[in-house]
């Protein structure tokens, strides 16, 4: 079969098909253009789930008549002026517009400002009318309708209207993040309305946008993020460890104000939050890397959802650091979810009582426990079988005394009042209360320590009584060896054993018995994966791992539920507490206190 060159429609659909996957992501194609057009106000409106009708409408520069036609032909494009290098702008390909009109019926007027008149174009699969006189207000309008008519194969991969629709606000939520002083709005039939209004350009404007699109949940739970790493800056917000989700579906990442799905910042985001996650939880984010363009390519992937940097390492190490930082510098906080969780439960109906309202003979009521009415009758208080429940330290006043009347409550997290269930702390602050998770709590002290001793000196390594010999690739071997000396470090002992071999003499000593093979091959496929630059990632894999066996040992070295602790030492645990870096969760990724304000307790019992 001899060779020829493609039809143009054909050309144009083949690029459709890895820019255009569904109709989110016409959305984000024309929405970009809009932008870059310089737009102060984005109106988008769908209906049918982006498959009927998508138009976009913004008050950007707009296009004379003679740059319509220009507008829809492939490669045609007024945002390269500096070229491949330095891309400033969201869009750069001059594909988007094209293969949107081969796959679908599209309609464009626009008119610049000033103008006297405007213009319009129309594509119909791949077809060209126009452009001819219209009238149109300034800037750009843009409709598309009965996407993938053209190539009806496509229609079938597409989801039903309520997944599309759920990908369209996604989209726009994600550029609108980045854009506060553009005023952006979603309507349509078969959903409500999105409406952004314009914020300022400052930290103030990006805070209330991340509020309207994320809710003030995150903002009342989440720290700021402000780092420096030489040419790199870092910005944003984070949500304390307490407050994760069961997806990542809340974690934002922008790259130069574009909207990104990368794996490499995702996974630096991860790490930053390595050993204060629940497994399975995820951590909320928005976080913003301003980089000189010419350190970033955005050229890499057909929707341009994933970024490649010169030196990748680098913003590793800056979201790492600047996130820790951040939580580090955050103090002793408690999720507000936390807190109103427990508020709710107070505030539940019980079980014997539906309606919420007490029961004939009782008093008020909590969860689980009721006092009886001889006992308040004869004017007793706590009968003594709900005292045995509510139990204080040794030689301590009862519960409803001042257990320590010369502590500070002024402390974060208070004065230690009394114990519950020999399991958690009674704490009281100058306007809340604090219940502390005494083994939990005990679990990342100690989990911490030990990690400060890790990282401020060489770790002890256990020598092997005989080396152990492990045969790899020969470029593995000569990669790994490559990288003894910053393996020594974290107590693993290496050398050369011959061509393709290496020989282990001793290993880290927190491990214990350990699979030898089995970790020089993890360790060879990290450096395989990352390239020689890897090694240290290679070496912080190591120390992941041994962090691991670190948060066992905690487990079992630290207070147990059950243990009866005095007055002097729930305090001791609780100022130890505030002085140590992310003691709010346990190294499990569970919450270590939960506080509920002052101002809620006497909501529930009806003071406010």
């Amino acid at each position: 079969m001899s060779i020829r060159r493609l039809d143009e429609t054909v050309v144009n659909q083949i690029a459709a098909g890895e820019v255009v996957e569904r109709p989110a992501s016409v959305i984000k194609e024309l929405v970009e253009n809009a932008i870059d057009a310089g737009a102060r106000r984005i109106e988008i409106a769908t209906a049918g789930g982006g498959k009927t009708l998508m138009r976009v409408v913004d008050d950007g520069h707009g296009m004379a008549p003679g740059e319509l036609e220009l507008a829809v032909s492939r490669h045609c494009t007024s945002k390269l002026d500096n070229g491949l290098d330095a891309i400033a702008t969201l869009g750069f390909r001059g594909e988007a517009l094209p293969s949107i009109g081969s796959v679908a019926r599209m309609r464009i007027r626009s008119r610049r400002h000033g103008a006297d008149t405007g213009a319009e174009i129309a594509i119909d699969g791949g077809h060209v009318d126009g452009p001819r006189p219209a009238p149109a207000n300034g800037g750009t309008l843009v409709e598309v309708r009965d996407l993938f008519f053209a190539t009806p194969a496509r229609l079938k991969f597409l989801k039903g209207e309520r997944a599309e629709n759920s990908a369209i606000s996604d989209i726009v939520k994600r550029i609108a993040m980045a854009f506060p002083p553009i005023h952006f709005t979603l309507t349509g039939p078969d959903r409500s309305m999105l409406d952004y209004p314009a914020a300022s350009p400052h930290d103030d404007g990006l805070l209330r946008r991340i509020g309207q699109v994320l809710g003030t949940d995150f903002i009342d739970n989440a720290v700021p993020v402000d780092a420096q790493k030489e040419s790199v800056g870092l910005q944003g917000l984070v949500g304390l460890p307490a407050f994760h989700r069961a997806s990542a579906n809340q974690q934002f990442v922008y790259v130069n104000g574009r909207p990104v799905r990368d794996k490499q910042m995702l996974g630096a985001l991860r790490g930053a939050y390595s050993d204060m996650l629940e497994r399975g939880r995820h951590a909320a984010a928005v976080l913003f890397v301003d980089i000189d363009p010419a350190d970033v390519d955005v050229n890499v992937h057909p929707a341009k959802a994933d970024v490649r940097f010169r030196d990748p390492g680098l913003v590793r190490a800056l979201i790492v650091g600047g996130v820790r930082r951040a939580l580090h510098d955050a103090g002793i906080r408690a999720s507000k979810r936390d807190g109103d969780r427990l508020a709710a439960a107070f505030a539940a109906p019980s079980a014997s009582t539906p309606n919420g309202s007490p029961s004939s003979g009782s008093a008020a009521i909590v969860p689980g426990w009721q006092a009886p009415l001889a006992d308040m009758a004869n004017g007793a208080g706590f009968s003594d079988t709900a005292q045995a429940r509510f139990k204080t330290a040794p030689g301590a006043p009862p519960a409803s005394a001042d257990m320590a009347s010369g502590t500070d409550t002024n402390h974060p997290l208070g004065a230690a009042r009394a114990q519950l269930h020999d399991t958690y702390i009674l704490a009281q602050t100058g306007d809340s209360v604090v219940l502390v998770d005494q083994h939990a709590a005990h679990e990342r002290l100690v989990f911490e320590a030990l990690k400060k001793a890790m990282h401020s000196r060489p770790l002890p390594a256990q020598m092997l009584l005989v080396p152990e010999i492990v045969d790899l690739d020969p470029e593995r071997a000569a990669n790994l060896c490559a990288m003894a000396e910053t393996l020594g470090r974290v107590g693993l002992e290496i050398e050369p054993f011959g061509t393709g071999a290496v020989a282990v003499r001793a290993t880290p000593a927190m491990l214990g018995e350990t699979d030898v093979s089995g970790l020089i091959g993890d360790l060879s496929d990290t450096l395989e994966a990352d390239g020689l630059s890897g090694a240290d990632e290679a070496a912080s894999r190591l120390r992941d791992r041994l962090e691991a066996v670190a948060s066992t040992m905690a487990c079992h070295g630290s207070v147990r539920a059950g243990r009866r602790m005095r007055p002097a030492e729930m305090d001791a645990l609780l100022r130890q507490m505030e002085r140590t870096p992310g003691s709010g969760t346990c190294n499990h990724g569970r919450p270590t206190f939960i506080e509920l304000k002052l101002s809620d307790i006497e909501r529930l019992f009806g003071r406010r």
